[in-house]
């Protein structure tokens, strides 16, 4: 690549990629209220809207900050290295004014081509050529080498003067011109929106340490198959969740609320679970003891949440789990052989009795689900007053990607969260960075599929 491709490239990629998102971005940024529900007035339904639709808004602001850029391209830093039209010889006084041309010698040909019976019924045919022959003058001026500025300016007014003295009547206003600019963009965030990927914010610590409050996530609606609008059909239905898939959906009892969790039972799967570890048609979920972890949530005495880290191997994926000691019952590591040298309705698992949940049959077309943070989220095993119960696919928004934007308590904005993967490798918050090696030597010794792979229900 030469210098001019490159200074290319970092003039196009720079202004008209780089710098549109960042600014959406901060926009987006700067308008979220750090409490929606304290949002009021004018501002505040603003602030609403970009609290609930952050993607689409983006995408807005996006697309207008690009059209300003775009209008003012040849005074950017850089331009004179881009050219117009595929030449370099046209100095950059005069560049805009020859992409003008171009695009007026577009809208002429669509006009004459588009409405040329109307044009003939009201234009005289000495009209209609004195039309045709100044647009070729403004073609010969354009297209002359080496270009001469003066001819080219006498030929642009010409041709301008007489479009607009002839044919103004069919032209586009520029108002409606970049009406539908706006119009387009607002359907495509829409449609990507319904169909591709939505934005979502994690409301609560159910999936500690994947997820951490404050998180904003895209969700991939496309991975099981697309909703139609309004309506809870699915265009592909032969798609449905795996086991450790991280997934976005109507919780059933309330349909307005969403929430995420991680599936761990698929339709025919005996599902129970000991301390919040899971147990899948009486197999026990593999894990590996990465360390001691905590996290503060909240005032009040019980605001520190102490535990132990595990990395959890489920078919192909291993993610990170916590397990509340203050939740635990199996803290006195009572000894067992079988559910029955546990008292009290306790189950053992590894050979140490603890709480019991269980057994929970998934009924077809349905997932079970918990979330990361086991002993501290409201999830399949607690629903419906405690019976348990399942996600209906239909219920499913879609599979979790990463996380675009991440926000502190303090409100400011949590650099070491944005890009983080929700499904791949299992990050660590910084503060826990001394756990990094226990944590990456599980993954390396990860069991073989054999091991981690549950087997079918009987």
């Amino acid at each position: 690549m030469s210098i001019l491709s490159l200074l290319r490239f970092i003039y196009w990629a720079t202004w008209f990629f780089i710098v549109p998102v960042v600014l959406a971005g901060l926009v987006v940024w700067l308008i979220s209220p750090g409490d929606a529900t304290a949002a009021v007035g004018p501002l505040g339904y603003l602030q609403s809207v970009v609290h609930d639709q952050p993607v689409p808004v983006a995408i807005v602001l996006f697309t207008l900050f690009e059209m300003v850029l775009w209008s003012q391209r040849y005074a950017l830093p850089l331009s004179s290295y881009v050219g117009v039209g595929g030449r370099r010889d046209i100095p950059v006084s005069m560049r805009k004014r020859f992409e003008q041309a171009n695009s007026m010698l577009d809208e002429a040909a669509r006009i004459l081509r588009r409405f040329h019976k109307e044009i003939q019924r009201a234009v005289s045919s000495s009209d209609r050529e004195d039309i045709n022959d100044k647009l070729q003058r403004l073609r010969d001026a354009m297209d002359a080498r080496p270009f001469e500025a003066p001819v080219f300016n006498s030929a642009y007014d010409d041709a301008g003067d007489v479009i607009e003295a002839k044919l103004s009547r069919w032209r586009k206003g520029e108002l409606r011109e970049y009406g539908e600019s706006i119009g387009i963009a607002i359907l495509v965030a829409l449609l990507l929106r319904a169909f591709v990927v939505e934005a979502f914010k994690i409301p609560s610590r159910s999936m500690v340490p994947t997820l951490a409050v404050g998180d904003h996530i895209f969700v991939n609606k496309f991975a099981y198959g697309p909703t139609i609008p309004w309506t809870h059909t699915r265009l592909f239905s032969h798609l449905p969740p795996k086991r450790g898939d991280v997934i976005v959906f109507q919780f059933p009892e309330h349909p307005e609320q969403d929430f995420i969790k991680r599936v761990v039972a698929i339709p025919g799967d005996k599902l129970e679970a000991v301390d919040g570890r899971p147990v899948i048609n009486g197999w026990v979920v593999p894990q590996c003891r990465v360390g001691s972890f905590s996290y503060t949530e909240g005032d009040g005495p019980f605001n520190q949440h102490e535990g132990e880290l595990f990395v959890e191997y489920m078919g192909k994926e291993a993610y990170l789990a916590f397990y509340d000691r203050m939740m635990m019952t199996s803290q006195a590591r009572q000894k067992c052989n079988s559910d029955a040298d546990c008292p009290g309705g306790k189950g053992c698992v590894d050979k140490v009795c603890g709480e019991y949940q269980g057994p929970y049959l998934v009924k077809p077309g349905e997932v079970w689900v918990m979330g990361d943070n086991r002993n501290n989220s409201h999830d399949s095993r607690g629903w419906f007053e405690g019976r348990g119960g399942g996600v209906p696919f239909e219920n499913i928004r879609g599979r979790a990607l990463w996380v675009w934007m991440s926000f502190m308590p303090t409100g400011a904005l949590a650099w070491d969260r944005i890009g983080v993967s929700v499904m791949g490798t299992p990050r660590l918050p910084r503060q826990f960075e001394s756990l990094r090696p226990l944590m990456a030597s599980c993954l390396k010794d990860r069991p073989p599929a054999s091991v981690t792979t549950p087997p079918e229900p009987r």
